[in-house]
């Protein structure tokens, strides 16, 4: 009975997870519109310290396709341990990412689909062989958890990262360098995430008959999502807002799992029984996951399809220049032929990579 129960925690939690990174990559679509919408109206923008955006209903349509994605991950965890939910949220890139190609003008060219694929099967790859979590069935369990010496060690050190970079490296880099708020999100979501499975436990407490309003954890836990939550909406929405949805993205999905990843590890100690095999394979598919999100949107700008990638080919399969550096008439032609193809190339594809500028969403020349 107990390994039927578990695997159907198992079923439920996979569920909700999937359905939380449906939602939470529909909702990076709706925020950027809402925020684009602002941008045209000439409204104080969230990166500049306004908050036009509460008036606007695709931002709020967007927030509540994040309120639903994040409710869903939140029942997820309770469910199911950290290192299945939080991979899983490489999905919602993947959707982001789709969703941007029809509603954003964002291109998703061959690069993107073989970054799909490989995220994917990283996904995949982390979910057969998560670590399993040391089981918690109560209040007081959590409780002898968050005293460990260990998670003070490393929720201080989050507490002081974060405040170092709201306080004093935001204001001087964060409209310039995309990693400063991003930073900010993700490692406070490493203890938003602890947050969230303690109140699943007290969730599990109270549905079975047990008192958990009296008791003080439950609310300091409460408390505690509440600013995490509050300060990851903040810093995000300056993100989005300043650079574009296909680099904030992947850069948060990255950051935000391995500070998760982190935590779990050092809250619930889910490394120390885990065979070799399963630690191998547990970051491989980790890794797979960031070269699949790296491909995905490092060449979104480049025009790279399966017809472009022949041609390519083809070129390469023609002969040369002739021995001792003295090419042959046809050769000659062939050259000039191939000079004038890469002149008109280069038209059809306009300005190089570099010389885009990514901001709100648009390329113009620098």
């Amino acid at each position: 009975m107990g390994q039927d129960r578990g695997k159907y925690d198992f079923y439920i939690g996979l569920g909700l997870a999937i359905s939380s990174s449906i939602f939470i990559g529909g909702s990076f679509i709706l925020k950027k519109k809402g925020l684009l919408r602002l941008a045209r109206k000439g409204q104080c923008r969230a990166g500049q310290g306004g908050h036009a955006y509460l008036k606007e209903c695709l931002w709020w349509a967007g927030l509540l396709s994040m309120a639903a994605g994040e409710g869903a991950n939140f029942a997820a965890y309770a469910f199911a341990p950290a290192t299945l939910v939080t991979p899983l949220g490489a999905l919602s890139v993947l959707v982001s990412a789709v969703l941007s190609s029809y509603f954003l003008s964002e291109r998703l060219n061959l690069h993107g689909k073989l970054g799909c694929l490989l995220s994917i099967l990283g996904s995949t790859t982390m979910v057969i062989h998560a670590p399993q979590e040391e089981e918690i069935n109560s209040l007081d369990h959590m409780a002898r958890k968050l005293v460990d010496p260990g998670f003070l060690v490393f929720a201080t050190f989050v507490i002081i990262v974060a405040l170092i970079f709201i306080l004093v490296v935001g204001p001087r880099h964060g409209q310039t360098n995309i990693m400063v708020y991003i930073t900010i999100c993700s490692v406070i979501g490493a203890l938003s995430v602890s947050c969230v499975k303690g109140l699943g436990i007290a969730i599990k407490e109270a549905i079975a008959g047990r008192s958990v309003v009296g008791n003080p954890l439950a609310w300091v836990l409460l408390l505690g999502l509440v600013a995490c939550v509050s300060t990851q909406i903040n810093y995000l929405n300056k993100a989005l807002d300043i650079f574009n949805t296909s680099l904030v993205t992947p850069i948060y999905y990255v950051f935000f799992t391995t500070s998760v990843l982190s935590c779990s590890a050092i809250l619930f100690k889910e490394w120390e029984h885990m065979a070799t095999a399963d630690v191998i394979g547990t970051l491989s598919g980790f890794l797979t996951i960031i070269v699949g999100i790296f491909l995905l949107h490092a060449f979104k700008d480049l025009s790279v399809s399966l017809s472009t990638l022949a041609v390519s080919i083809r070129k390469d399969e023609r002969p040369g220049p002739a021995a001792n550096g003295v090419a042959t008439h046809g050769s000659y032609e062939l050259l000039r032929n191939d000079s004038t193809d890469m002149n008109l190339e280069e038209r059809e594809v306009g300005l190089p990579f570099d010389s885009l500028s990514r901001r709100n969403g648009t390329m113009t020349a620098s």
